[in-house]
C-alpha cells in the first residue's frame, strides 16, 4: 500500500497548526514554506483538512488556517480519510472470475479470499490510526527532541502566525 505524500504533507501541517495560540493562524504559503512544499499542492489537502472539520478557514488577507478541533480530538485515520478518502486501499475487481476456462459460478458465491484477506489488514491499519491522535504524536516528539525542532517551530511560529479573533 502506497499513501501519497499529501497525508505526510497534512499529518505535519496539522501538528504544525496544534502550536499556534488562541486565535492564532497560519497561511497555506507560509505551512508550505515551512515544510518545503509547493503551496498548491498542500493548499488541495488543507481545503480536504477542512472540509473533514479538522481544520478551521479564516478568510480574507489576514486570514489561514486553525485547528477546528483539540488535537486529542484528532486521530491520524481522521487525517488519512479527509486527504485520501474512505475506500479501501484495496478493491477487489474480481479478475478470478476472468480468463480462458472459466468455472461455475457456484465456486464464486463466496467472496474473493484474497479480498478478504486485504479487508482484515486495511481494519487493523485502520484501527492503529484511528488510536494515535495528534496530541499523542506531539507527546512522542516532546520526548526525543533535544530543543531543536520545538525551537525551529516557535521561530517560525513567530514570525508566520497572524492574529485572528476566536
Amino acid at each position: 500500500m502506497k499513501i501519497g505524500d499529501g497525508v505526510e504533507q497534512a499529518i505535519h501541517s496539522v501538528a504544525m497548526l496544534s502550536g499556534l495560540s488562541e486565535g492564532g493562524v497560519l497561511s497555506a504559503a507560509a505551512l508550505a514554506e515551512f515544510h518545503g512544499v509547493s503551496t498548491s499542492y498542500l493548499l488541495k489537502h488543507l481545503q480536504a483538512l477542512s472540509g473533514a472539520g479538522i481544520l478551521d478557514t479564516v478568510p480574507g488577507p489576514k486570514g489561514g488556517y486553525r485547528l477546528a478541533k483539540a488535537p486529542k480530538e484528532i486521530s491520524l485515520l481522521d487525517i488519512v480519510l479527509a486527504v485520501e478518502g474512505s475506500a479501501p486501499a484495496f478493491r477487489c475487481a474480481e479478475i478470478r472470475q476472468r480468463g480462458p476456462n472459466p468455472v461455475s459460478d457456484r465456486l464464486f458465491a463466496q467472496p474473493c479470499t484474497i479480498n478478504a484477506a486485504m479487508l482484515k489488514a486495511e481494519r487493523v491499519y485502520r484501527a492503529e490510526l484511528a488510536k494515535t491522535s495528534l496530541a499523542d504524536i506531539g507527546i512522542e516528539l516532546t520526548a526525543v527532541d533535544d530543543g531543536s525542532i520545538a525551537a525551529r517551530s516557535c521561530a517560525f511560529l513567530e514570525i508566520h502566525e497572524r492574529k485572528t479573533a476566536r
